[in-house]
C-alpha cells in the first residue's frame, strides 16, 4: 500500500444507488463533505428511485475483490466501509478483502432491506454475515429490523436495542451503533455500544419522509471521521449531528422517500 500522510481515505465496498440518495452515491457524498477522500468498489447496480427497487445487476466477487485490491494496492485506505452486499457469495469476498487488511478499520453497515422494502441480502446470508462480517467490524452500524435478524431477539424499544447491541458485540464486533429510528416514540435514540461502556446520541425526532439513504449516510460519515483519526465516540457523534442536518436540510426530490441534503457543510449552516 502506498503510505500518504493525507489521512481521511475511505474504501466503500456497496451497491450503487441510481436515484443517487443512498448506497455508494450517498457514501462518496458524505465522505466528501466531511473532508475525506472516497473510493470504491461497487457489489450491485440497482435500479432505483425515491419510490423503490425494480432490479438488482449484481457485480461478480472476483470483480469486486479486483476493484478493492486496486484501490488499496495504488490509493491505500485509512477505513473501509461496506453496505449492500447482496448474497453469501459477496459477504465472502468483501469478508476476505477486510481480513486482509487487519489494521485498517471498517465500518460496516448490515444492509438487508431498501428503504421501500425491497430486499437487498438473500436470506440465506444473514448467517454468513454474522460469521464472516461482524467480526471485522470495527464498528457495526445495524438497524432495529437488521439487529433482529442478526440476534434473533426482539427489538422494539431502547432496552431492546440495549440487548442486541451486546449480543452482536458478543459475535465480535469491536463497537456497534444500535439505529433506533424504527422504534416508537417522539424521540430517536441511538446508542454506541463498546466493552468500555455506552454513550446515547438523541434528539425529536424529524417529521418527515425525507429519509432515504440516512444509514448509508451515517455510516459513511462515521468512517470518515475514523479515517481522519478520529477517537470513536468523536467520529460518531460528528456524523450523528451531520445526518441529523442533512434530513433537516432534505431538498424535497421525489414522490417516495427523499434523499438527504449531503452537501450542507459545503454551504455552512446559514
Amino acid at each position: 500500500m502506498t503510505s500518504s500522510s493525507a489521512k481521511g481515505r475511505v474504501l466503500i465496498l456497496a451497491g450503487s444507488d441510481s436515484g443517487g440518495g443512498a448506497g455508494i452515491q450517498a457514501d462518496i457524498k458524505a465522505v466528501t463533505a466531511l473532508g475525506g477522500y472516497a473510493a470504491t468498489a461497487i457489489t450491485a447496480i440497482t435500479v432505483q428511485n425515491t419510490v423503490g427497487v425494480s432490479d438488482v445487476f449484481s457485480i461478480p466477487p472476483a470483480i469486486v475483490t479486483a476493484q478493492a485490491r486496486a484501490v488499496l494496492d495504488d490509493i491505500g485506505a485509512d477505513a473501509f466501509k461496506t453496505g449492500m452486499l447482496g448474497d453469501a457469495a459477496m459477504v465472502a469476498a468483501v469478508a476476505e478483502v477486510l481480513a486482509g487488511a487487519p489494521a485498517i478499520p471498517a465500518v460496516v453497515d448490515p444492509v438487508m432491506i431498501a428503504k421501500g422494502g425491497a430486499p437487498l441480502l438473500a436470506a440465506e446470508a444473514v448467517s454468513a454475515v454474522k460469521s464472516l462480517m461482524i467480526p471485522n467490524a470495527a464498528l457495526l452500524t445495524p438497524n432495529a429490523p437488521e439487529a433482529a435478524a442478526l440476534t434473533g431477539l426482539v427489538v422494539e424499544t431502547a432496552d431492546d436495542l440495549r440487548r442486541a447491541g451486546e449480543a452482536l458485540l458478543g459475535l465480535g464486533a469491536k463497537a456497534v451503533l444500535m439505529k433506533g429510528g424504527h422504534l416508537e416514540g417522539p424521540r430517536v435514540v441511538d446508542l454506541l455500544l463498546t466493552p468500555d461502556g455506552e454513550t446515547a446520541f438523541e434528539a425529536e425526532r424529524l417529521d418527515t419522509r425525507h429519509t432515504h439513504g440516512t444509514g448509508c449516510t451515517l455510516a459513511s460519515a462515521c468512517a470518515a471521521g475514523l479515517a481522519q483519526g478520529l477517537p470513536l465516540v468523536e467520529a460518531v457523534a460528528r456524523a450523528w449531528a451531520y445526518v441529523q442536518e442533512a434530513m433537516a436540510r432534505a431538498p424535497g426530490f421525489g414522490a417516495g422517500h427523499g434523499p438527504l441534503d449531503h452537501a450542507w457543510p459545503l454551504r455552512g449552516k446559514a
